[in-house]
């Protein structure tokens, strides 16, 4: 066989046969109940006292740091055409988890000397465009998930993923202590909004200046607020909705939900949300 002997040809061929067989293997499927990434969260984040916003025991979390980059090798296995049959929450569910998952990961690449998130990054690339990870196929950044998949419009059009996909600081809207599912994310979703909406440190009607005084989130992704969810046509729409968490006072109540409070923007903290 010009030089290739019977028993290396056989060799050869069933290693040829073994490998297509691999490749033609279907790929294993995701646990929808992300029963891992669950553990994980509830073992390593907690909500304050008030259950308005949450801390990330980042050192525990360090000390299970393989079994977070076993839960993120599951997120990265998910194909695109596994990804395409999902149905719509389960997609949704699935980009949200992965954002949260890998922010975390970013956060271990320094901790604990980090202070901030921000300090991730530079003057020419903010943390959020570090490729560090494959999702769906393509090495991706944060901003991808954020911007490309779940922000794009005419896909989710659901602007309470600004109260689900936490970006590892103090400011954020609090990081649940649970992993998303389809099957629960309507709930999880309006009930994450809620407890950032009725933090007064970060949205509040202040009667002393007759004011609106919110988030800063709401400044910079307006656009996702006038276009839902539920139909919102404009952002004081959208915060209309929460008007009795937003202000004590009924006469106040009514001005949020009329729509009528001038709107101002508090100072974003972007400190490490760190249980030291």
């Amino acid at each position: 066989m010009s030089g290739l002997s019977v028993g290396r040809f056989r060799r050869f061929l069933a290693a040829g046969v073994l490998l297509m067989a691999v490749c033609a293997a279907p790929a294993r499927a995701l646990d929808q109940a992300y029963p891992a990434l669950d553990a994980l969260l509830k073992k390593h984040v907690a909500w304050d006292a008030n259950g308005v916003t949450s801390v990330v025991a980042y050192k525990g979390l360090a000390a299970d740091r393989a079994e977070l980059r076993r839960v993120l090798d599951e997120l990265s296995a998910v194909s695109r055409e596994q990804y395409d049959a999902f149905r719509r929450d389960e997609k949704l569910a699935f980009l949200i988890n992965a954002y949260n998952a890998f922010t975390l990961e970013l956060v271990l690449t320094r901790y604990p000397d980090l202070k901030s998130i921000k300090e991730l990054g530079t003057k020419a690339q903010s943390p959020w465009k570090r490729k560090f990870f494959r999702l769906l196929g393509e090495e991706r950044q944060l901003d991808a998930i954020e911007h490309d998949m779940v922000r794009a419009p005419g896909v989710f059009d659901e602007a309470r993923i600004h109260f689900a996909m936490v970006g590892a600081s103090v400011g954020c809207p609090g990081l649940r202590p649970e992993a998303f599912t389809a099957a629960r994310l309507e709930t999880q979703l309006e009930d994450s909004t809620r407890r950032f909406l009725r933090d007064r440190s970060r949205n509040r009607y202040n009667p002393r200046v007759g004011r609106l005084e919110v988030s800063k989130i709401f400044e910079w992704y307006r656009a996702d607020f006038e276009r839902g969810p539920r139909g919102a046509a404009t952002r004081e729409a959208f915060l209309s909705r929460y008007a009795d968490l937003l202000a004590d006072d009924p006469k106040d109540q009514q001005l949020v939900r009329e729509g009528k409070a001038p709107i101002a923007y508090l100072d974003y903290d972007w400190s490490l949300n760190d249980r030291r």
